[in-house]
């Protein structure tokens, strides 16, 4: 039985990527090592990283006025790190709350400087992107941070924000690499690694240069940007497996046709599980507005909550794993990451069909 794992994150990694590590685990290209032994100092493990930053910025066109930092810390880290670092001496910062994320985003913000909501969702239960029309922008603001995609709400923005001047900040965690963006748009890019990179562990910023430099006063050294960008992600030893495996994902996308690929297979994937739900009657419903439904989470309830425990004991039966909705909002949710195969998600639909019949 094929297994196919629909976890929000760490979430499924593409079977060929496990394959190679696996292939490689006890001897890393003829070094009589594995790359989690390696010295980070050592031209085998710093050729592996300086590999792994080439590809991303290949893939993602990221421009050479910025820099690609390796960090640790999760994306809940960079909650902090990214109003250390980029209040520059101002006292305010724009925030759209479109979910869970967002909230923490701003909840930690909150402690460095007045956070100024220019949107907010809660009204309708974060089941919408609020229209551009309807921010309240801060033209002095130190930047406007927002988070691309909500994994828990299954919210994605399909439009990106004008902010003039004003850096613009996103927590791509949930979407990187799974469609094309203009990296110049940014001010600054992170993303943790469990869902489209690599394993949990591993943290990546992507910073526009004349944004590093300016801490504030005492801000310890591992909080400071520049001292990451100064030493190419090795100030401290980084997460070396993490960025290997990193590597070998972002090697494999370019060898099938890069991010553009991608895109174009993660909007079939969503059509198809989208129309299912939509297709069935009522017996399946997603909150979500429909023009701004995510294309890597899918969040959806069953007519009956009753029938939610049945629904989950027959899908794993059907190897259909992790399906269960986040504690916070109840329901089901797939998460359909790039790693996860057309084949996987039209699996999940014929049972949905079956069952449907079954129950309705």
């Amino acid at each position: 039985m094929t297994i196919y794992n629909f976890s929000a994150g760490p979430a499924v990694l593409p079977k060929e990527v496990l394959q190679q590590a696996q292939t490689e685990m006890l001897d890393w290209h003829g070094s009589g090592m594995s790359v989690m032994e390696m010295s980070h100092r050592g031209k085998e493990y710093m050729g592996i990283q300086a590999q792994a930053e080439a590809d991303l910025r290949e893939l993602m066109g990221i421009p050479a006025n910025y820099k690609v930092l390796f960090l640790q810390g999760g994306a809940s880290q960079q909650f902090a790190m990214v109003p250390l670092n980029l209040l520059r001496g101002k006292l305010s910062a724009d925030y759209v709350n479109t979910g869970e994320w967002s909230k923490k985003a701003i909840s930690e913000a909150k402690k460095f400087s007045y956070v100024n909501v220019v949107a907010n969702n809660a009204d309708k239960n974060g089941s919408y992107v609020p229209t551009f029309d309807s921010w309240k922008l801060d033209k002095n603001a130190a930047y406007l941070h927002y988070t691309p995609n909500e994994t828990i709400g299954g919210v994605e923005f399909n439009w990106l924000p004008s902010t003039g001047n004003v850096p613009l900040v996103a927590d791509m965690s949930s979407n990187i690499l799974s469609r094309a963006v203009d990296v110049s748009k940014f001010g600054l890019i992170y993303a943790g690694a469990q869902k489209n990179i690599g394993p949990a562990g591993l943290t990546i910023v992507i910073v526009r240069e004349d944004l590093i430099g300016h801490p504030p006063s005492g801000l310890p050294t591992m909080l400071d940007y520049k001292t990451h960008a100064d030493n190419d992600s090795m100030y401290n030893t980084p997460p070396t497996y993490g960025i290997y495996i990193a590597g070998l994902v972002f090697q494999m996308l370019k060898r099938k046709g890069g991010i553009a690929q991608m895109e174009k297979t993660n909007i079939e994937k969503a059509k198809l599980l989208y129309a299912a739900i939509d297709g069935s009657n009522g017996f399946y419903h997603c909150p979500v507005a429909t023009s701004d439904r995510s294309r890597m989470n899918v969040p959806f309830t069953l007519k009956d909550a009753d029938l939610d425990g049945d629904f989950l004991k027959q899908a794993e039966a059907r190897g259909l794993l992790q399906l269960k909705g986040h504690r916070s909002v109840g329901g089901m949710r797939a998460s359909i990451y790039n790693a996860m195969p057309l084949e996987g998600v039209q699996a999940l639909v014929n049972f949905m069909n079956e069952f449907s019949r079954s129950k309705g």
